[in-house]
């Protein structure tokens, strides 16, 4: 799928509808939305554990979701959060390579009024292992 052909504004919105439902300790709630080959939407949103170590973060509960349902990969992956600046962790990034390789598009949206910020997987983590 070319980056021309994803709806970033549906993505977008299924990611923030999405972080409407995380459950945190902290003040940051995340939404994210991945999208299929074939046009299927996953979302997932944060859940904080009282021991940070086991929260969930957003990007890998929409992968698990997307699992759950039977895919094993995907092609964009949009993240939403009123923060001023952010990208996904090293851990998360880690997930989006496994699952849908360097290539893949990786959207933050930092509020639903401003650009949505597109970068690919490689160029958040270039020296990823083959």
């Amino acid at each position: 799928m070319e980056i021309s052909s994803i709806d970033w504004g549906i993505l977008s919105n299924h990611a923030w509808a999405s972080r409407e439902n995380a459950y945190v300790i902290g003040n940051t709630t995340v939404g994210a939305a991945l999208i299929t080959a074939d046009g299927s939407i996953f979302t997932g949103c944060n859940v904080e554990h009282r021991y940070r170590v086991q929260d969930v973060h957003a990007e890998v509960n929409a992968i698990t979701n997307m699992v759950n349902n039977g895919y094993k990969s995907f092609v964009a992956i949009v993240v939403a959060a009123n923060r001023k600046r952010f990208t996904p962790c090293g851990s998360c990034l880690d997930w989006i390579i496994q699952f849908a390789g360097p290539k893949c598009y990786i959207g933050y949206h930092t509020n639903k009024d401003a650009e949505i910020i597109i970068h690919t997987a490689h160029e958040l983590m270039p020296f990823y292992p083959e």
